[in-house]
């Protein structure tokens, strides 16, 4: 395992991530509203090389996921996303031609300071890769079953705090599942090429993990402020990243007073993430707008 590497690919993916959102968004704003929910829309969309742009920075943050995943621990990996909003939003300064206001350069700033602080407090290590089938089976009756209950409490909700945060938690298990499905595979592919990825059922378990992801986000953007559903995407996918890594792949990270720090990092990341979510640009690139947006975590 090289973390340096994990840590190079995994910036790389974040940064692809935030210029599909901002690029995509660019072209969204250029389509007539009365398009919505019309295939004209992707017929319009395609006609610009911005939206074309956007749509190819996906693939490209994926394989950048696939690298990373390949060279480090989940716990290193996908934490490092958390990344990804204030990178959109200090893109979209450029791009959209929308000069981000200072608190925006603040609470980017305590995220990445609060990520920097876990990742040292915690230190993980890269545990080893194979999972036995049985841990297989606990770990997703386990995840399953949290997304099943947030949803079915969501459903019974009206669109609100609850439903918008209940909902985006459930999206952060699936994105956090997906990408221990994807390590999988990748290890798969390293050990036995081509013929090994697509005959691992991890391979086929990301890609339906994934969508189901997908799908509950933009149900949890529809459902609330961004202030609720933000917070709880991003931590929620950090947290169950590195339960599923200890949980599956044996990775270990320090506790006892490290944990000290540890805590003290995400309430930095949580602070900057509230911060950002109340930033009308924020909404504007995350919220539900020309149904032209596209993640890869």
């Amino acid at each position: 395992m090289d973390t340096a590497a994990a840590l190079f690919f995994a910036l790389l993916t974040t940064a692809s991530n935030a210029l599909a959102t901002v690029l995509q968004r660019k072209a969204a704003s250029r389509v007539p509203a009365a398009d919505g929910l019309r295939w004209s829309l992707i017929a319009r969309l395609a006609r610009q090389r911005v939206w074309l742009a956007g749509i190819a920075a996906v693939p490209a943050a994926a394989c950048f996921q696939a690298l990373a995943l390949g060279y480090g621990p989940l716990s290193v990996v996908q934490p490092v996303f958390v990344l990804e909003l204030p990178a959109a939003l200090l893109l979209a300064g450029v791009i959209l031609s929308r000069r981000p206001p200072a608190g925006v350069w603040w609470a980017a700033a305590c995220i990445t300071a609060g990520l920097g602080i876990a990742l040292w407090a915690a230190a993980p290590d890269a545990g080893h890769a194979a999972v036995p089938p049985g841990r297989w089976l606990l770990v997703l009756g386990c995840c399953l079953s949290a997304v099943a209950v947030l949803v079915a409490v969501a459903a019974v909700r009206a669109p609100g705090p609850v439903r918008a945060s209940c909902l985006a938690t459930a999206s952060a298990i699936c994105y956090a599942l997906t990408a221990a499905l994807l390590k999988t595979s990748v290890l798969r592919w390293e050990a036995s090429g081509a013929g090994g990825f697509f005959s691992a059922w991890q391979t086929y378990g990301f890609a339906a993990a994934g969508v189901a992801a997908l799908f509950l986000l933009q149900n949890a953007l529809q459902s609330g402020s961004l202030v609720f559903s933000q917070p709880a995407l991003t931590l929620g996918d950090a947290g169950t990243s590195v339960a599923l890594g200890v949980a599956l792949y044996g990775e270990r990270i320090r506790g006892g007073w490290w944990a000290v720090a540890e805590l003290a990092g995400a309430a930095l990341i949580l602070t900057g993430l509230v911060l950002l979510s109340r930033s009308p640009l924020a909404r504007e690139l995350t919220g539900p707008a020309g149904q032209a947006d596209a993640r890869s975590r």
